[in-house]
């Protein structure tokens, strides 16, 4: 049987009714150094004695939540439930991990983040700000969900796409490659969105650009199309000279300008 490399003092404070421990190396590892005060767990099945992983700081670890591998929580962070935070994973700041998710790989989720149901949250992706991953959503790669964005339901975002601001990706829905969601964007259902895709809806209707066309709700149209539209009188459905064409117009301008800075 290995050593033990932590302990579990005589300190202790209440959280949610349950009382947990102050935990003290017993020996130096990674960096950690020997005698070191941690954080505070329920029990040893919290925190494995193998491995690197640590609980530092005033962060939680309780219920049948477990810290293993060399992953890291420290800050305020709380991990709880059924959650799993290992590999070389980092929960901090005043994240909450709980419920069956999972956060592993070398993930990152920090700030005032929420990973909770069945989320996992894996690869170098980064969850932070107030952001909220849940549902069997997944975020992995390089994806980046932040600000208060929220993944949910069945989604995917993952490959080096950013989802952030106020943006939603939920349902059955992925987001992958380079695409952005941001804004107050939507991405639901059965919806892709793929490389190279940038999805804003600061101007009421959602805005997808690949690289050949821009679609404007359920108006599609080439760059140069869309260009000339904007020259000409032509209504589709909002009329023009309103605060609503206007939103349209300053959104579709500031695509031209992503477009051409790409």
């Amino acid at each position: 049987m290995s050593e033990k490399k932590y302990k579990l003092t005589d300190n202790t404070k209440t959280v949610n009714g349950i009382t947990l421990y102050q935990i003290q190396s017993l020996k130096a590892f990674f960096n950690v150094e020997k005698d070191e005060v941690g954080g505070w767990i329920e029990k040893e099945s919290n925190l494995d004695q193998n491995g690197n992983a640590w609980v530092s700081g005033d962060a939680c670890v309780y219920g049948d939540a477990c810290v293993y591998g060399d992953a890291r929580v420290s800050g305020d962070a709380c991990v709880y439930g059924e959650a799993r935070v290992y590999g070389d994973a980092c929960v901090s700041g005043d994240a909450c991990v709980y419920g069956d998710a999972w956060v592993y790989g070398e993930a990152r989720v920090y700030g005032d983040t929420c990973v909770y149901g069945e989320a996992r949250v894996y690869g170098d992706a980064c969850v932070y700000g107030d952001a909220w991953v849940s549902g069997d959503a997944w975020v992995y790669g390089d994806a980046w969900v932040y600000g208060e964005a929220r993944v949910y339901g069945d989604a995917c975002v993952y490959g080096e796409a950013r989802v952030y601001g106020d943006a939603c990706v939920y349902g059955d829905a992925w987001v992958s490659g380079d695409a952005w969601v941001y804004g107050e964007a939507r991405v639901s259902g059965d919806a892709i969105c793929e490389q190279n895709n940038i999805i804003n809806i600061n101007s009421i209707y959602n805005i997808t650009i690949t690289q050949n066309h821009i679609r404007v709700g359920c108006e599609q149209k080439t760059i140069q199309e869309w260009e000339e539209w904007l020259k000409s009188d032509k209504v589709i459905q909002t009329e023009r000279n309103t605060d609503k064409f206007k939103k349209i117009e300053k959104a579709l301008k500031a695509c031209f300008l992503l477009i051409k800075a790409r």
